[in-house]
C-alpha cells in the first residue's frame, strides 16, 4: 500500500501561508501556469510529490557522467528528511530559507523537509546572492559554495547553514571561520537522496575529527578494494551504494574524503590525487582552476593545470608548495569552463576542448 504523500504537516508553511495537501496542489498548478521559472520548477515538483505514485524522477548532476533521470522513492526522501532533522535538531515551526533550484535533488529535499517536518519555508529566486529580507532570522538554509561566499556577511541571520554542490575553497572557509552560524559542508549525491554526511567548517574545536565527515543517523560507511566509499543507508537505498570517492575510514560513521577514483593520475608510476594538489594551490590562485593529466610516452600521464582565464599569468613559483611529481608540466587556459547542468566544472569535456 502506497503511503499518503498528500498529507502535509500542520505546521508547514510556504512563504508565510499554511496549505493542506489539496490547497498545495492548487498552488502548484498556479505556479506552473503563471509563475516565474523558479516557481514553475517548484510547482512541477510539488505536483510530482502530491500525486499517487510512490516515486519521483530526479535528474543527476552529470559531474561524473552523462546526466540522467533516475527514480527516487518518496519514502527514501521522507527518511532522509527525518535524518537531517534529527541531526540538526530541526523542530516544527522553524523558519528555513530555500534559495536552490527545485529541479535538482538538493532543492527538492528542502521542500520535502519542510512538508515532512513542519517547517516554515521561504522560497526565493535562486541566484548567486539571493534577495531576502535581511532583518528576518532563519534556523536553517542550504547554499552552493558561491552563494555562501557572497552571503557570508549576512550569515548572522541564519543559525545553521549547509553547503554542497562543489568543494568549499580555503578562501570561503576563511570568510566564515569566525561567523556565529554553524556551517557544514555536505557529502552526498542524487542516488543517496541528497547528503548522507556532513563536515563542520567553522567554530571548530581542537579535535582532529572536525576534519572528517560524520554520517547522518542510521547511515554507516566502509570501503571496497579500491579504497572507495561504500554507503549503507537501508532506509534510503535497498542496496549499498558503491561510489568512486576515495576516502580514509576512521569509523563506521566517520570518514575523510581524498578525491575521485576516476581522477587519479599515474605519472611515472606515482599515484597522484588532483583534488589534493588543488587544495595545496587554492590559496595561491584567484582564478578557477583544476588539475588533470594528458597522455605522455614517458610518464604515462603528464600532470597539467587548466585555468579559467583569458591570459596565462600563472607564476611557476606557486608550484614550490608541491612535491616533485605533483608539479604541472603544462598550464592550459580557457576563457570559460564547460559546466554540467548543475553548474559543476566538467573536467573531462573542458580538457578535451583544449587538447
Amino acid at each position: 500500500m502506497i503511503p499518503n504523500f498528500k498529507k502535509v504537516h500542520n505546521r508547514f508553511q510556504l512563504n508565510g501561508h499554511h496549505y493542506s495537501g489539496e490547497n498545495l496542489m492548487e498552488v502548484a498548478y498556479s505556479y506552473v501556469k503563471e509563475g516565474e521559472p523558479y516557481q514553475q520548477e517548484l510547482g512541477n515538483f510539488l505536483l510530482d510529490w502530491l500525486d499517487d505514485k510512490d516515486f519521483v524522477m530526479v535528474q543527476t548532476s552529470g559531474s561524473t557522467g552523462k546526466p540522467k533521470k533516475i527514480k527516487i522513492k518518496k519514502m527514501a526522501m521522507v527518511y532522509s528528511s527525518i535524518a537531517t532533522g534529527d541531526f540538526f535538531k530541526l523542530e516544527p515551526g522553524d523558519k528555513v530559507l530555500h534559495c536552490l533550484p527545485s529541479n535538482f535533488i538538493a532543492g527538492k529535499m528542502m521542500i520535502v523537509r519542510a512538508i515532512v517536518l513542519g517547517l516554515e519555508l521561504d522560497m526565493v529566486e535562486p541566484s548567486l546572492l539571493p534577495y531576502i529580507d535581511y532583518d528576518k532570522k532563519y534556523h536553517f538554509c542550504a547554499f552552493t559554495p558561491m552563494q555562501l561566499k557572497n552571503f557570508a556577511k549576512f550569515l548572522k541571520q541564519i543559525k545553521i547553514v549547509i553547503v554542497g554542490g562543489g568543494r568549499v575553497s580555503d578562501e570561503i572557509i576563511e570568510l566564515i571561520k569566525d561567523k556565529k552560524p554553524h556551517v557544514y559542508e555536505t557529502f552526498g549525491m542524487t542516488e543517496t537522496v541528497s547528503h548522507i554526511a556532513v563536515r563542520k567548517l567553522n567554530n571548530l574545536c581542537d579535535s582532529d575529527s572536525n576534519n572528517y565527515f560524520q554520517t547522518l543517523p542510521g547511515i554507516k560507511v566502509s570501503t571496497d578494494n579500491r579504497s572507495c566509499l561504500i554507503i549503507d543507508a537501508p532506509k534510503i537505498s535497498n542496496h549499498k551504494v558503491v561510489t568512486n570517492d576515495l576516502v580514509k575510514i576512521h569509523s563506521e560513521t566517520n570518514f575523510e574524503w581524498i578525491g575521485r577514483y576516476d581522477n587519479i593520475i599515474n605519472s611515472g608510476g606515482v599515484k597522484l590525487y588532483p583534488e589534493q594538489i588543488e587544495m595545496k594551490l587554492r590559496s595561491k590562485i584567484t582564478e578557477q582552476f583544476f588539475i588533470s593529466s594528458i597522455p605522455d610516452d614517458t610518464l604515462g600521464d603528464k600532470v597539467v593545470m587548466v585555468v579559467e582565464t583569458e591570459e596565462n599569468n600563472i607564476n611557476s613559483d606557486i608550484f614550490d608548495v608541491l612535491d616533485k611529481y605533483e608539479k604541472p608540466k603544462k598550464v592550459y587556459t580557457i576563457s570559460k569552463f564547460i559546466e554540467t547542468t548543475s553548474g559543476k566544472i566538467h573536467r573531462q569535456k573542458t580538457l578535451e576542448q583544449l587538447v
